[in-house]
């Protein structure tokens, strides 16, 4: 009896030497190496077959064997596994599998036994069949063994554009390499992983770093049809230029422009030391070129003309103006422009730097982006290395308003706590100096050096020193800071032990109708006479037309009614209360509940800050506070 297999797609049927029963194993359908017997001969399989019919064959020879060496199936594995990464897994997780199956020998070491086997059963059902085994077939060259189509070189060579190295490549593979964007972060981790068809026609890539997450895709041809579907845009990556003083046909400076600068007291000394220098541009114009270095090499150069227009080289590296002579410093100063860079060695200072860029308009209120995506100020982090050491950070941005936005942004990356700033000093009567190449203009080198050794702390929020309230100090013992004592009550008796002071809480006592609530409507009529404040009334206790004719009578001090209790006074007239009531209006504001439900002190407190920012009003009146909802959470309750 024969058995049957059914041969799953991409299947290689192997044949052990120590039993009799057929064995099947995958493999990719890529490498074709493994494949021993040919699409069409796989349909049935002979378990009785006569061994005589299993011969050994030859495989083409690889590159580097000749051809008289022949590969015989034997009972070893025949290739080296090969592992690669599951596409775009994570670099973290990475799963591995082996791309080749061992193959075993074609020949029995022993007689197949005469005894027919069992059927093999697959899903519970046995096959059989009657076909010869056939012989297996001559494996053509391997893939990865053909010479490199064209399409694969332009692929290729637009991946090295790209930043990737591409020696490493195997097509039809994901390749780990070091991704040209984040370079690997810290540990230079192989994180890319790149993906190039087998006809070389297209290319995808990702990086897994968690701060860098790059991706993107091409193809070698323009009507490439390699991958299904339509790739994602290619991310570019702007490849830094190799610049030289030379290819950028810089000069040394003319006297005219020497002299420019003599204006703004920067001697040439300063110029040839910091290596400024001058390029024809548009024709016969010069402009100004200010070199950037970076260990000594000339990594970018920025130009002015005679209009103060700024531009740069265009794919240089950003970083600071003047970076090396911050190099292993432990205080460091950085300014607003070149200028100011040349201005600060006139006075001494030569640890300072310049940003290439200028200032932003205003300090964002987003959070601070990651690194590789903090584009603005990318040149920070390009110098992150000449930072570290550094303890002390005067921060000498220009005075106006996108200067001081400079200096918080810059604050934000390199830390406030070892961050200082300068106050600029007047060079007037009326203004105050920009930048440090106007104090240097204005009042000399001594002054400008004077301005950086009088630094300030950078402020931290919620952290403080007493000199930040120096002027609230003075103010207070001169009592012109307003209200020092507080205001008097109106009752001179009263006024030796008590006034109101602003911020204070004052709390009001005694027997039932002894007079609490009239004392304090005349107190708050005479704060109002003498200052001029206005007040919140929080009165439950009192209607609001009887609470209107108390205080009417105490401003007008008149009676409201023609009754006894005015005694022989004459009543207010009509004019007077129409007067009275325009008071009344502009004085005071008035917090009712109109619900059944007692007010709590928080809905109290909520409607008179309300009251504050839109009628300003200066004094609260809760009266009686004990009508109030006291309740208080469990958790302030006491057992």
């Amino acid at each position: 009896m024969r058995v049957c297999l059914r041969r799953p797609l991409h299947s290689t049927l192997l044949f052990s030497s120590s039993f009799s029963t057929t064995r099947t194993s995958t493999t990719s359908p890529s490498r074709r190496l493994g494949r021993v017997w040919s699409q069409r001969s796989l349909s049935h399989v002979s378990a009785s077959a006569s061994p005589t019919t299993l011969r050994p064959f030859k495989l083409p020879a690889p590159p580097g064997h000749t051809k008289s060496q022949s590969w015989m199936m034997g009972s070893k594995n025949m290739f080296k596994n090969n592992s690669f990464a599951i596409p775009f897994a994570n670099s973290s997780q990475r799963h591995f599998f082996n791309t080749h199956t061992p193959l075993f020998s074609a020949y029995s070491s022993k007689p197949i036994s005469k005894i027919r086997s069992l059927p093999l059963q697959t899903n519970g059902f046995s096959s059989i069949s009657h076909a010869n085994v056939p012989g297996p077939d001559i494996l053509e060259t391997p893939a990865e063994y053909r010479l490199e189509t064209t399409q694969l070189k332009i692929l290729k060579q637009k991946l090295e554009e790209l930043g990737m190295d591409t020696e490493i490549c195997v097509p039809g593979q994901y390749n780990h390499l070091l991704c040209p964007m984040c370079k690997g972060g810290d540990s230079e981790e192989k994180s890319l992983s790149l993906f190039v068809t087998e006809d070389g026609g297209a290319a995808l890539w990702m990086c897994f770093r968690g701060k860098c997450g790059w991706k993107g895709s091409t193809r070698a041809l323009a009507d490439s049809r390699s991958l299904s579907g339509s790739l994602n845009p290619t991310t570019k990556v702007k490849i830094k230029r190799e610049i030289t003083v030379e290819n950028l046909q810089l000069e040394p400076l003319c006297d005219q422009i020497v002299g420019y600068f003599a204006e703004r007291l920067i001697s040439r000394e300063t110029l040839q030391r910091n290596s400024v220098m001058q390029k024809s541009y548009a024709g016969d114009q010069l402009v100004i070129a200010f070199t950037y270095w970076k260990d000594g090499k000339l990594v970018s150069c920025k130009y002015r003309d005679s209009n103060k227009k700024f531009w740069q080289e265009a794919n240089t590296e950003k970083i600071f103006y003047g970076l090396d002579d911050i190099k292993d410093k432990s205080d460091i100063i950085i300014v607003e422009g070149e200028m100011d860079k040349l201005a600060m060695e006139e006075a001494g200072f030569r640890n300072c730097v310049s940003v290439p860029d200028g200032a932003p308009p205003v300090v964002s209120t987003k959070d601070l982006p990651p690194e590789e995506k903090d584009i603005k100020y990318q040149y920070l982090w390009n110098c992150k290395e000449y930072l570290q050491k550094a303890s002390r950070i005067v921060l000498a941005t220009d005075g106006d308003e996108a200067g001081q936005a400079l200096a918080e942004e810059l604050a934000r990356r390199l830390g406030r706590e070892r961050c200082w700033r300068v106050k600029w000093p007047k060079k007037n009567e009326v203004d105050h100096c920009k930048d440090a190449n106007e104090v240097l203009m204005f009042l000399g080198a001594d002054v400008l050096k004077e301005v950086i050794d009088n630094a300030e702390l950078f402020p931290i929020r919620g952290l403080f020193n007493f000199k930040n309230y120096f002027d609230e100090i003075d103010a207070y013992y001169n009592r012109t800071y307003g209200y020092e004592f507080g205001l008097p009550t109106g009752w001179r008796a009263l006024n030796e032990f008590y006034n109101v002071v602003p911020g204070e809480l004052t709390i009001v006592t005694g027997i039932p109708n002894s007079g609490k609530s009239e004392w304090i409507d005349a107190l708050l009529c005479n704060l109002n006479e003498t200052a001029g404040w206005k007040f919140a009334l929080c009165s439950m206790e009192n209607r609001v037309r009887e609470h209107a004719r108390k205080l009417l009578e105490k401003h007008i001090k008149k009676p409201f009614f023609d009754a006894r209790y005015g005694g022989s006074a004459e009543r207010m007239t009509v004019e007077e209360l129409q007067q009275g009531k325009k008071w009344l209006s502009d004085t005071f504001h008035l917090i009712r509940c109109e619900d059944d439900s007692l007010p709590s002190i928080k809905w109290v407190l909520d409607l008179a800050k309300a009251a504050v920012l839109r009628h300003g009003v200066r004094g609260l009146v809760i009266d009686p506070y004990n009508e109030l909802d006291h309740q208080r959470p469990v958790s302030q309750c006491r057992s």
